[in-house]
């Protein structure tokens, strides 16, 4: 796993990839490889014992060409500048990709959440929300949750905005509990566009999703969410991993129950379901048909991607190849379905909860995840009509290329502003 491929970097790779096959001049495209604004915050929160640490966070506001700026909040110490402006940027052409109403987004704290107390990470989200009122709102931008973040937090940041601006708007943020304005299906919504995506990729490869074996790396609520409804495909999930390695049994583990294990011991170490523990890298060259990265970025490199030994690569985590690594996996026709549309579920979801919110009207569940299959399946039809007319040579550059198009169809229409 590479620690030194700079994600900023490798989302203006991607974009470069893309330009060959549009039509556009360098002036237009530069604009769309960098944030419009990043605020930096330096976060001073008083501890449980009296003391005072200052948090670093941030957040960046990429492009708004197609609506207010969307995208999540994490609390990870690998936290940093650049990341967030890459995060922020692959928010911008994922919601272009499913072609909702959004910009993109992301922020951040530098922070392990694991090592201070409930009340210590409230106070530490109240904070972030005071510093990022000016910059919010359900028509300016819509945080949410992402790595280590998730209803408690979203919950905290609403109340922190409506008490602050006295007020009640929901829609400043999606990802809350459902008696917080929160949306019937949101939890489970990446790891269900995940598991559209494979299910169209392998009908559109035309091979048998039924017993196909798969390996997770990453069993947070993305991966574990994943893992479970690709199982009920009929697939066999035959490895996952979290930060203390992977767990394997060849005759296919039990999804729900390693992930019970996980929530009861705080990782997959030591479940009783599995044959072998292996580290993160055996997982990630597993002999599997499917592989589903749902963790960090630049989790494959371009030395570990020649021993990747998958058929086909749904990624469910944000930037988990690097550039170096997508020419290898192309080179040796690996099929990589990227992050802009695999995990895109999370985003379209939050959309629904805006929309819910703004209507004050709120959906079923059956609604939320049939309303998602069809945004998943038109974009994933437009992914292939676009690989197949273009002769892009993966699909991460021919998804780009529909999100690209898209993006600078609305500033062209806008027009520049004096």
């Amino acid at each position: 796993m590479s620690d030194e491929v700079n994600p900023f970097e490798s989302l203006q790779e991607q974009i470069d990839d893309a330009a060959a096959y549009l039509e556009y001049p360098t002036d237009v495209l530069e604009r769309l490889k960098h944030p419009e604004r990043v605020l930096e915050a330096n976060l001073s929160v008083e501890l449980d014992d009296g003391s005072v640490e200052v948090f670093r966070a941030y957040r960046s506001q990429f492009n708004g060409d197609r609506g207010p700026y969307k995208g999540g909040i994490r609390y990870h110490p690998q936290v940093s500048r650049d990341e967030v402006k890459a995060l922020s940027g692959w928010m911008v052409y994922k919601c272009a990709a499913v072609n909702i109403p959004y910009g993109g987004g992301k922020g951040g704290i530098k922070i392990d959440p694991r090592e201070y107390s409930d009340s210590e990470i409230e106070r530490i989200t109240r904070s972030f929300a005071k510093e990022l009122r000016p910059i919010i709102g359900e028509d300016l931008d819509i945080p949410a949750p992402d790595v280590n973040t998730g209803q408690r937090e979203m919950n905290w940041i609403k109340d922190t905005y409506e008490t602050l601006e006295n007020t009640t708007e929901p829609g400043v943020i999606t990802g809350k509990a459902p008696e917080s304005g929160g949306s019937a299906g949101r939890v489970e919504a990446t790891g269900r566009s995940v598991m559209l995506v494979t299910r169209e990729a392998f009908d559109y490869l035309d091979m048998n999703i039924a017993d196909a074996t798969v390996a997770v790396q990453g069993y947070g609520n993305a991966g574990s969410v994943a893992a479970k409804l690709i199982d009920d495909l009929g697939a066999n999930v035959v490895g996952v991993s979290d930060s203390s390695g992977a767990v394997y049994n060849a005759d296919g583990l039990d999804t729900r129950a390693a992930k019970d294990h996980k929530r009861e011991t705080g990782s997959l170490a030591g479940y009783e379901g599995a044959t072998e523990e292996l580290s993160n890298e055996d997982l990630l060259t597993m002999d599997v048909d499917l592989l589903v990265p749902a963790a960090l970025e630049n989790a494959i490199d371009g030395d570990l991607a020649h021993e990747v030994q998958a058929d086909i690569i749904v990624e469910a985590a944000n930037g988990p190849l690097t550039p170096r690594a997508d020419d290898v996996l192309t080179d040796r026709d690996v099929y990589v379905f990227p992050d802009i549309l695999a995990n895109a579920g999370g985003v379209t979801v939050s959309y629904f909860e805006w929309v819910q919110n703004r209507q004050r009207f709120y959906w079923s569940e059956e609604r939320v995840n049939d309303e998602l299959e069809t945004v998943i399946t038109n974009a994933f039809d437009d992914l292939v009509d676009t690989f197949e007319s273009t002769g892009a040579p993966n699909f991460r550059t021919a998804m780009y290329v529909v999100a690209i198009k898209r993006v600078v169809a609305a500033a062209e229409e806008a027009g520049i502003w004096p």
